[in-house]
């Protein structure tokens, strides 16, 4: 199962809230300019995170929302389940019921990518990708409008 558009944005937007809220409340339309994300779509995954409890928000002029933890508190796994994300490379959904009711020969093989992939984005903090230096990078090449194909990243 590959992560979709909900799981990727949220962690976007929350990588921006980062970097952008050291002191007031961002709004979700500044997130949603930089980030080239609709306005809309934030909305509905801003609700899910500020009721899993990582962000909180505040009405009125100048509202907007920041974390509700630290930084360093709120890994990547945390954005992507509180965005009811599903993150499961099995069949079954652990269940172990692929066949007939039983699981298949691989079940298992499946369950440890889930682990592997589940302790890795554990292991990374919206503080470690906001301090990184290539997304320093991207930020500047960004506002200067020239990003070009030598500077992206060859898959």
């Amino acid at each position: 199962m590959k992560l979709t558009t909900k799981g990727r944005y949220a962690i976007i937007a929350m990588v921006d809230l980062t970097m952008n809220s050291e002191h007031d409340p961002v709004s979700l339309k500044d997130v949603s300019a930089r980030q080239n994300i609709s306005l809309s779509y934030l909305e509905q995954l801003f609700a899910r995170l500020r009721a899993a409890g990582l962000v909180k928000s505040y009405r009125g002029p100048g509202g907007g929302y920041s974390l509700n933890k630290e930084a360093t508190s709120i890994n990547l796994l945390d954005v992507i389940t509180a965005v009811d994300e599903n993150m499961d490379q099995t069949q079954c959904s652990g269940a172990m019921n692929c066949i007939d009711e039983k699981p298949c020969l691989t079940h298992y093989i499946w369950i440890g990518l889930n682990n592997t992939i589940n302790q890795y984005m554990k292991g990374i903090n919206l503080n470690d990708v906001a301090l990184r230096e290539d997304v320093k990078n991207i930020i500047f090449l960004r506002e200067k409008g020239n990003v070009n194909s030598n500077q992206r990243q060859k898959k």
